[in-house]
């Protein structure tokens, strides 16, 4: 299977930055961004995944506009895009199991998950990052403000990660 992502990936020797379609991307492990949230965890608690699914929707919500642009997609283009990308950049085997813009909501599966891998056993589902990006996707997707829940968790004993995500009510 080809790379899209890599083979138009760029490197920009002089500002020590990689780019994707002139946006710049960086590689980490997952250990550091589990370490980072880990600690957030312990001063926050709960409220930690909310602030790490914010960024998460920034990211993914920043993308879908910036792709639509750049290839000229269509919504659901463009949703399917996102997906691939999640996987080629690394952030484990996105699957995009329903759009239905009727109901207004979405369903993203996450097969080896590195971020539940890196976490190990929770009671909880800890994959926040994909939980914002999954709202930030259906978002842009569907023209209105989204939530997302990871309704199953790797890290709980889980086959693979899944996201619901829905047009806010109310």
């Amino acid at each position: 299977m080809e790379n899209s992502v890599l083979r138009e990936m760029t490197w920009d020797a002089e500002a020590g930055r990689l780019l994707f379609k002139d946006v710049p991307y960086l590689l980490i492990r997952p250990e550091t961004l589990v370490a980072l949230q880990k600690a957030v965890e312990a001063e926050l608690g709960e409220r930690a995944g909310e602030l790490l699914a914010r960024g998460g929707h920034t990211g993914s919500a920043l993308s879908t506009r910036r792709y639509r642009e750049a290839f000229g997609l269509g919504t659901e283009e463009t949703a399917r895009f996102i997906v691939r990308m999640g996987r080629e950049i690394g952030w484990g085997d996105f699957r995009l199991e329903r759009l239905d813009f009727g109901a207004r909501e979405m369903v993203v599966s996450v097969g080896r998950s590195p971020f539940a891998e890196a976490y190990g056993p929770a009671s909880r589902p800890v994959c926040h990052l994909i939980r914002g990006v999954v709202a930030g996707l259906a978002e842009g997707s569907f023209g209105a403000p989204a939530q997302a829940r990871e309704v199953e968790c790797l890290a709980m004993g889980a086959k693979t990660c899944r996201f619901h995500a829905a047009v806010r009510s109310g």
